[in-house]
């Protein structure tokens, strides 16, 4: 049993951050239908490659991008520019506590699914646009991409070294769909209490201007336009990436105590009683001369070596792992970070698992990544019967 067992989610999103907070949820235990296009489905279904190979070693046409969102969902075609496939779907949200949906602010007025027309018909509904911009200001109609909100939204002004540079994941949507799944279970509770539904307007912007934190507060505190500090850290010193004799490796000293105990580790003692670097606002204040200390210091070992001896004596470090690394990593491997799920494809598909750990609800995988349109007619036999399925399938309005 999950934690949103018995929750119906009506998942109209495509991309990655309304699918991934589709994801969230059904990994918590909620029904999660999602809705595609008929013979195309979600866009991330054709991003490849890489492929999914089947268990003959052959490559299939199911896109990796597309299983790292969509695991625990049940697929469902349905062409809702058509009246009968908006009649479905209005059946669907009926019944359900939750509707997701990624389409241009205001563009589902014009099937009859947008919020005001679904809750008189569902008032309990809890109903959450993602958008790029937001349901109003002068931008609300623009498409929003995750890499020009990175951009707009601050982002990619502190990222990088000498040049703008974008995260390799995607920052904004990923963290969209993390505060969507928060905000819909936060609706959810408050409708327990006041048994109303109610409408969540999230936007990449919002979010990735929140996600700005400490960087932000540094600006709206000091009005300095915070610079780019590639891999050190704005606010504390040292806390950045070193080059040993072999590899790089990392350094996160927190506090002046870690900085004490780094300093004895390293056979440095002198250093932290040095008067420009006993305080961590002295060593902001001095970085590039204590950043050039410990530089030339640590070219003289492996960063084998740096790891054990600071570990030692518990200040944070590591070395910088490739994936193939990370996935091998004992500790990664200890949390069953990855999971295996029977795919009608492949008998044991490989998925990422959720980081979530619960103690008496775990999370449960209970279906691998859908292929196009897999549970259409188990879905709609639940309204429908099967001649008038066939019917629809002939004429193209569902897969």
């Amino acid at each position: 049993m999950g934690t949103l067992e018995g929750i119906r989610v009506l998942d109209l999103s495509r991309i990655l951050a309304g699918p991934w907070c589709g994801q969230i949820l059904a990994d918590l235990g909620a029904e999660v239908i999602k809705v595609e296009r008929p013979r195309v489905g979600d866009d991330t279904r054709m991003w490849g490659p890489p492929w999914m190979k089947n268990d003959r070693g052959e490559e299939t046409s199911e896109g990796a991008y597309f299983q790292a969102a969509n695991r625990n969902k049940y697929s469902i075609t349905v062409d809702i520019s058509t009246p009968e496939g908006q009649e479905i779907v209005r059946d669907l949200a009926k019944d359900s506590d939750v509707l997701i949906e990624n389409y241009k602010a205001g563009s589902l007025k014009q099937y009859g699914l947008d919020y005001e027309t679904l809750k008189e018909i569902n008032p309990k509904l809890v109903y959450c646009s993602i958008t790029g911009f937001g349901q109003d200001g002068p931008r609300a109609a623009e498409p929003g991409y995750d890499y020009i909100i990175q951009g707009i939204g601050g982002l990619m002004s502190v990222t990088g070294d000498k040049e703008p540079m974008k995260t390799s994941v995607a920052f904004a949507d990923l963290n969209t769909g993390l505060y969507s799944a928060i905000a819909i279970q936060a609706a959810i509770i408050n409708r327990f209490m006041t048994g109303q539904g109610q409408y969540i307007d999230m936007a990449l912007l919002d979010v990735q201007v929140a996600c700005l934190a400490n960087i932000g507060m540094n600006y709206v505190t000091s009005g300095e336009i915070p610079k780019r500090y590639g891999n050190a850290h704005a606010n504390v010193v040292p806390y950045q990436v070193f080059k040993a004799a072999d590899q790089d490796f990392i350094i996160a000293c927190g506090n002046d105590r870690q900085f004490v105990a780094l300093c004895s580790a390293i056979g440095l003692s002198d250093l932290s009683q040095d008067p420009r670097f006993i305080t961590n606002a002295l060593r902001l204040k001095n970085r590039d001369e204590i950043v050039e200390i410990l530089s030339q210091h640590f070219l003289t070992h492996t960063a084998k070596h740096w790891v054990e001896v600071i570990q030692a004596v518990k200040v944070p470090v590591g070395v910088i792992n490739n994936l193939q690394q990370t996935f091998e990593e004992p500790q990664v491997k200890a949390r069953k970070m990855l999971v295996e799920m029977k795919h009608p494809l492949k008998e044991k598909l490989q998925v990422i698992a959720s980081p979530m750990k619960f103690s008496r609800t775990p999370v449960q995988y209970r279906k691998a990544p859908p292929m196009l349109g897999e549970d259409t007619d188990a879905i709609l036999s639940r309204y429908l019967d099967q001649d008038t399925v066939n019917a629809l399938r002939t004429k193209g309005i569902v897969g």
